[in-house]
């Protein structure tokens, strides 16, 4: 296997265990990219100032590291500029979607509301 195909293997499992399309309709995320070992995504308007979510695997520890962060391009020069909103280490897969949660204050699941029946 490649090292093109590892990443977009890592990418792919990434995607899936944070809820795939469905997760990013829901959080209003879009376009994901591979990056070395890992994912990125661009985040709509949300809690933070974040923009860019890039989440890596740890292989050593099959554990991954969510980087929340701005990234801005001054136009003037086109310098690209990056502050780090929040860090998160040592993530295990089903983690990734409750620390999206309390760090951008997005939801990640659709609410199911009963209408009508037994409210047991």
């Amino acid at each position: 296997m490649t090292k093109a195909e590892h990443n977009e293997q890592i990418a792919n499992t990434i995607y899936q265990q944070i809820g795939g399309d469905k997760f990013m309709y829901i959080t209003g995320s879009k376009r994901p990219v591979i990056i070395e070992k890992g994912l990125r995504i661009s985040l709509c308007k949300n809690g933070t100032s974040a923009n860019r979510l890039d989440i890596i695997l740890n292989e050593g520890a099959d554990l991954y590291d969510m980087k929340f962060y701005k990234l801005s391009v001054r136009k003037s020069d086109s310098h690209i500029n990056t502050k780090v909103i929040a860090s998160h280490k040592g993530v295990f897969f089903d983690q990734l979607t409750d620390i999206f949660q309390q760090v951008t204050g997005l939801a990640v699941a659709i609410p199911v509301i009963h209408i009508g029946g037994n409210n047991d």
